[in-house]
């Protein structure tokens, strides 16, 4: 006659023999699943994954623990986190992202915001669990139990590590920190781990906006320098100069003296069309003491010479942006300024040499091969010319001005 205990307990070597039947198939979907998660998962810095499938030892301890409703309707009850995919994130902003990505492709069960329920005095695991059901293709593929999900977890790096540790110490130690003192330091731990991710996340947040400005400037850099060009190859085309400064309101009221707040706020000046103000800026910094190291040096006199060229000022312009590859004679961009300024000021055959340098640090520029071509046009070697854009049209780049280039050296080649 059974005990009331031995119903309520399920027999443990007829669940391990379930559960070794369905062990392979369990992996080959958990893989399956993780490579099709990361074909839907599109940011700028890709997560990393992990996955696994609970090992039986778990799976039969968590049994006892919580007790499915399954637990006596199938040869093996299910759990929701037999199968589990591990999405970890450089970023805090990351983790909404792939949340939503994944919410738009699969079949959601459950979001669970782990620790989201604890206060501002209270730090803790956190994590973003999220149920989806088996896709129908890859479940059809394999022999599974009934009502299987997998479990997706959405972490940061540093959130990953904590939790990593939590469950070394607290869960998986028959002894686990009791001692108030002992709370203190893992609470203090995860403290700082939560303020790192918060600190990782504002300096993220800081190059974003500092690269969104550098587009700005490197864009309204090329527009002027197309303008100059346009000149030179149409003689009908009337250029209408931005001014040189306007009186437009401060960039930036948060300024707090770092090199790095300064060049964010000579660029937004720059930008905003504030050429003197950025101008002054670059010099501070230029000038400040102790002298910043030759890649800084580098970076300002290429942003400064923008400047210059913005007010017209070549001569400063070319100065600068010769002192850029001075101070860090690997940075392409600024043979690229030279040369462009060069031809600017008529001097062609100069140009032509700084283009080589830049493509010869760089090969894959498809506008200095355009640059190349039209010095190549005022020179009057149209062959040459065409074989240049010829070159920049194979690295993707085949634009308006391209055209009409292409238009003018096919007049000049049939002329001669």
């Amino acid at each position: 006659m059974s005990s009331n205990q031995d119903i309520l307990i399920p027999n443990k070597d007829e669940l391990n023999v379930a559960y070794n039947s369905y062990l392979e198939d369990l992996r080959l979907t958990v893989a399956e699943i993780e490579h099709d998660v990361k074909s839907h998962l599109h940011l700028a810095s890709m997560p990393t994954f992990k996955s696994r499938v609970k090992s039986f030892g778990s799976y039969y301890k968590k049994l006892l623990r919580i007790r499915p409703a399954s637990l006596f309707k199938q040869p093996l009850p299910v759990l929701t986190d037999m199968m589990g995919i591990r999405v970890i994130c450089a970023f805090l902003e990351d983790l909404s992202v792939v949340e939503k990505q994944i919410i738009e492709n699969y079949d959601i069960v459950e979001v669970e915001k782990k620790g989201a329920e604890r206060d501002f005095t209270t730090f803790g695991y956190e994590s973003t669990h999220i149920l989806i059901n088996i896709p129908q293709e890859i479940a059809q593929k394999h022999n599974l139990p009934n009502g299987l999900v997998c479990e997706i977890q959405i972490r940061t790096i540093l959130q990953d590590a904590w939790a990593e540790v939590e469950h070394e110490l607290v869960y998986k130690s028959e002894f686990s920190p009791f001692d108030l003192p002992l709370k203190r330091k893992l609470a203090s731990m995860n403290a700082s781990l939560s303020l790192a991710d918060i600190i990782f996340q504002e300096i993220r947040d800081y190059q974003n906006k500092l690269n969104n400005e550098l587009d700005k400037r490197r864009y309204a850099f090329y527009d002027l320098a197309d303008k100059f060009s346009d000149e030179k190859i149409d003689d009908k085309l009337e250029i209408k100069l931005p001014p040189a400064h306007e009186n437009l309101a401060p960039a930036s009221p948060y300024v707090q003296g770092t090199i790095d707040d300064m060049i964010l706020d000579a660029i937004q000046a720059h930008n905003n069309g504030q050429l003197d103000r950025a101008v002054e800026i670059y010099t501070r910094i230029i000038n400040s003491q102790p002298a910043p190291n030759d890649i800084v040096l580098a970076v300002i006199f290429k942003h400064r010479g923008m400047a210059y060229f913005a007010q017209n000022s070549f001569e400063k312009a070319l100065e600068d942006f010769k002192s850029s590859v001075k101070y860090d004679p690997k940075n392409f961009r600024s043979y690229y300024y030279i040369g462009i300024v060069c031809s600017i000021m008529d001097n062609e055959q100069e140009a032509l040499n700084y283009f080589d340098q830049s493509l010869a640090l760089n090969q894959y520029q498809a506008h200095v091969y355009y640059r190349k071509a039209l010095s190549l046009f005022h020179l009057g070697d149209y062959v040459a010319a065409m074989a240049e854009l010829t070159k920049c049209a194979s690295l993707g780049l085949d634009n308006d001005d391209c055209k009409r280039l292409k238009i003018n050296l096919l007049k000049k080649l049939e002329m001669s």
